[in-house]
């Protein structure tokens, strides 16, 4: 069996502090594998600069050997970068690996990614953590809670898993076809359908620096999630919808019964709770009836979701 051309690609936000160390166990780890026979000369490392505000970009173009670098005109968000790597690498690699810069990802599952492509065949390898030991309580729940609701919505996703995983030229070719803006490639990626498996490794601590995902962009990420893959949110809207009319009709039967009796109806706590209630729930529900909308009319527009401006690649003539 021939080598593995193989390719990893990795998305980076202000990562000064990390890279020169993650280069430097990654080319490592190449040796290694190119010792073995298992990975070929021409593999390389993709580092992706998502419109750092720091020195990463500099640092890219001064990392030796075996890396390539792709700067982006400007910050398009972790998703879209990782993207841009993978479809740049599809014409060049057998096999494109995904992970963060920050060194939380264990390194050494790579080999068992690799083995997984080569020996049984598999189009996509699934890196899974075996744990969250790592993460805070609150952290842990809200992400336990998060998997949950996207199974209950009917979304395909590997749980305990984010983006690191192994991705066959193949399957790159697949997923290039999905042209979304909105961009959650772990719903995505399950959707191509191709021969998948896992494999299970510990998550570390950050490396250096600090999460480029605080609080806020994982709510953002999860949101997307659930909005781009389920209309099941919509329905629970016109099912509330329906419940809140037939209470309404019962209310009115209720307040008619009254009238015709001759007794006052003495609810106006009621009434006003009901209103402020009833009032709330239109309002959220116009909402989410709004981002569907919003999304629907991003997407018409067809707009490129990433633009490379320099490409650094000191290996294209060999």
């Amino acid at each position: 069996m021939k080598p593995t051309d193989l390719y990893i690609v990795i998305p980076c936000y202000n990562e000064e502090d990390c890279l020169s160390e993650t280069h430097k166990r990654l080319t490592k780890k190449l040796r290694q594998l190119q010792k073995q026979g298992v990975i070929s000369e021409r593999s390389r490392i993709v580092y992706v600069d998502d419109g750092s505000k720091d020195r990463t970009w500099r640092i890219i173009r001064r990392l030796k050997p075996d890396a390539i670098g792709l700067k982006l005109a400007h910050n398009r968000g972790h998703q879209n970068a990782l993207l841009a790597g993978l479809m740049y690498a599809k014409k060049h690699a057998d096999a494109i690996i995904s992970m963060d810069a920050d060194l939380q990802d264990d390194i050494n599952a790579i080999d068992e990614f690799v083995r997984k492509f080569r020996e049984e065949k598999c189009e996509i390898v699934y890196g899974v953590r075996n744990d969250r030991a790592t993460d805070t309580v609150f952290k842990r729940n809200t992400a336990q809670l998060f998997y949950k609701l996207m199974h209950l919505l009917g979304v395909e996703m590997q749980y305990n898993s984010a983006d690191y995983r192994l991705m066959s030229k193949r399957a790159i070719k697949e997923l290039a076809k999905y042209n979304e803006s909105n961009l959650f490639l772990r719903g995505i990626i399950p959707t191509i359908g191709l021969k998948a498996t896992t494999v299970e490794y510990t998550r570390a601590e950050r490396y250096a620096g600090e999460s480029k995902y605080p609080l806020k962009k994982m709510l953002g990420l999860a949101w997307n999630g659930i909005t781009s893959f389920s209309i099941k949110p919509i329905r629970a809207v016109f099912g509330l919808g329906v419940v809140f009319s037939c209470v309404s009709l019962a209310v009115l039967i209720y307040a008619v019964i009254m009238k015709m009796l001759g007794q006052t109806v003495d609810g106006w706590t009621f009434t006003i709770c009901s209103i402020w209630l009833i009032g709330g729930i239109q309002t959220a529900s116009i909402g989410l009836i709004g981002e569907y909308v919003g999304k629907t009319y991003i997407e018409s527009k067809h707009r490129p979701r990433y633009a490379i401006e320099k490409i650094h690649n000191p290996y294209k003539k060999l």
